[in-house]
């Protein structure tokens, strides 16, 4: 989810949604990578998840479906939001959980 979510980031870095809506290529990358954070949530369990609720997982494994079976109907407007404005906190939050999780191993 992480390395997906940073690359979502990178990949999107000064592109507007009107880019990312008329750049085949970016938007074919943008969606599948929203794909990868959803299927990679989809396989946390459901101890971990309750462990850690500040991380929106149905919201993320239901956009994942939406994507992957609502493909010829991507909303752009939605797609541009999750990008800017859902996955700085979501990699924020997953940084944080990524380092407890360091620590306590060692």
């Amino acid at each position: 989810m992480f390395d997906a979510a940073r690359e979502a980031i990178n990949v999107s870095a000064g592109k507007s949604k009107d880019d990312i809506e008329s750049e085949r290529l970016l938007n074919l990358s943008l969606v599948r990578l929203l794909e990868i954070i959803g299927e990679a949530a989809s396989k946390v369990s459901a101890n971990f998840r309750s462990q850690y609720t500040a991380i929106p997982w149905a919201q993320i494994t239901g956009m994942r479906n939406r994507l992957i079976h609502g493909y010829v109907d991507i909303d752009f407007d939605i797609l541009y939001q999750t990008i800017t404005e859902d996955l700085p906190p979501l990699i924020n939050e997953l940084e944080r959980i990524l380092e407890s999780i360091k620590i306590s191993s060692r």
